[in-house]
């Protein structure tokens, strides 16, 4: 009994330290610099924040992000699902290779996503060319902006949803399929209610990723200002141009943006759910 004294107390130090270590490692890194990015947008007011994201290229930067970024989700929502369903459910011949496959957006940098882009669906290739021919410009416009930002955040969802797949099995399903349930029947009643807060926190990981992609973007976006600027391109501009009220007043948007959806994703989510969580 005595010597299991120093064991335990020994043991609280070490988590003590490990806890001291981790919220030191978030404050220096994420906490200080997001709260003095905080503190700069307002040093002046509220009056200036305001001015700066009433800006009619601001306004068009917003509403081009979140056009770009609800593409994004909406088409790799239902890839990652789809994706999901097979690398868990399916066998198929090169499956390892398709799992891979989907991690291979965070290995690359959005940079060489965004010239493979150019390489692809530029005017002067062949795929490109065939596009604009048919009246449809893919770089340096809209749709190329949305391939790029789905290829960066193509693997959240999938990633999200494949483990809570796996770990709900399949008894359910065959239960539904022996009742004469149809595969579309199983998947709305049985499969989705089950992994519906997998891929809501996927959605909300792919929005925040879309919303904040710059990379890629720059790349194929082509940056013409009004027209093809996203919030992140827009940001650099200003902060270029020695416009900081302008720069940190979206860069808190954002953030902010990522924040709330956070929150609300927790604050929805059922309280059976949290406590099985814990």
């Amino acid at each position: 009994m005595a010597s299991s004294r120093p064991v335990a107390r020994g043991s609280r130090k070490g988590q003590i330290a490990l806890r001291l270590v981790a919220l030191f490692y978030l404050a220096f890194l994420l906490v200080i610099p997001v709260g003095l990015i905080f503190w700069r947008t307002f040093e002046n007011g509220v009056g200036p924040v305001i001015d700066a994201l009433t800006e009619p290229d601001a306004i068009h930067a917003f509403k081009l992000t979140f056009k770009v970024a609800f593409l994004a989700v909406l088409g790799n929502g239902l890839f990652g699902v789809t994706a999901a369903m097979l690398l868990v459910r399916g066998r198929f011949p090169g499956k390892r290779v398709f799992d891979a496959l989907i991690d291979l957006p965070m290995a690359v940098s959005p940079v060489v996503v965004g010239l493979s882009l150019i390489l692809v669906y530029g005017r002067l290739t062949t795929v490109g060319g065939w596009f604009a021919d048919q009246g449809v410009n893919i770089i340096f416009s809209t749709p190329g902006m949305v391939m790029a930002t789905m290829f960066v955040s193509l693997p959240l969802v999938v990633r999200e949803v494949a483990p809570v797949l796996e770990e709900i099995g399949t008894e359910q399903e065959q239960a539904a399929w022996t009742l004469g349930a149809n595969g579309v029947q199983t998947f709305r009643r049985i499969t989705l209610p089950s992994i519906r807060w997998a891929v809501a926190y996927g959605v909300v990981l792919t929005l925040a990723r879309s919303i904040g992609e710059f990379g890629a973007v720059a790349v194929v976006s082509g940056r013409i200002v009004g027209e093809t600027q996203t919030l992140t391109l827009y940001v650099e501009q200003q902060f270029r141009g020695f416009d900081q009220t302008s720069a940190y007043a979206i860069s808190v948007s954002l953030a902010v943006i990522a924040i709330v959806s956070l929150v609300l994703t927790n604050l929805l989510r059922p309280d059976d759910e949290k406590d099985d969580s814990l």
